[in-house]
């Protein structure tokens, strides 16, 4: 824990000497991940600064093993600080956390349940200059403080701690 939270404090750090300049305002779209949590989410990214935005995801993933379906709804929010890659127009990366909270839905009470989460972020992110399209790709470490179900397979494997594989990409339409 001490070390997410030293990651956390020298990315805005770092964040501090450096400054972006957006291309757009919001923009709104879907994400793809790889979390077990939300595999597809609606997308809204706001920038609250020069180079501070806000993005919030809602997304579900369907799940099914032999004894049950079930599906996991999460929502999940996160502060983002960029910073221009030069020469490329319209190119930055940025660093920054948040926090997730997910539930799971199931006729079968071993997987229903809730969970939250803090994770760091860092990504890339490009607006195209001609069409109102932009695309990022980030990566996104979890830390997890429950279990979303009681299923004895799910919590031996650890899905209750950290998740180190995290991965999302994203398109939306974009506001001036």
């Amino acid at each position: 824990m001490k070390k997410l939270l030293l990651s956390f404090g020298l990315a805005f750090a770092m964040a501090g000497a450096a400054k972006a300049q957006s291309d757009y305002q919001s923009a709104i779209g879907i994400r793809l991940s790889s979390a077990y949590y939300d595999a597809v989410a609606a997308s809204y990214k706001t920038f609250i600064s020069d180079a501070g935005a806000l993005e919030f995801n809602l997304g579900f993933k369907g799940h099914n093993n032999y004894r049950a379906d079930w599906v996991t709804a999460a929502f999940s929010a996160a502060y983002q600080h960029h910073f221009d890659i030069k020469p490329v127009e319209g190119l930055r990366w940025y660093v920054g956390g948040g926090l997730s909270v997910l539930n799971s839905f199931s006729s079968e009470s071993d997987y229903r349940g809730f969970n939250f989460g803090v994770f760091a972020t860092g990504g890339v992110d490009y607006k195209f200059s001609n069409i109102p399209l932009n695309l990022s790709a980030d990566f996104r470490p979890t830390l997890f403080f429950g279990s979303p179900y009681d299923d004895p397979d799910y919590n031996d494997r650890g899905y209750n701690k950290t998740h180190g594989d995290i991965f999302g990409v994203s398109a939306r339409y974009t506001f001036r």
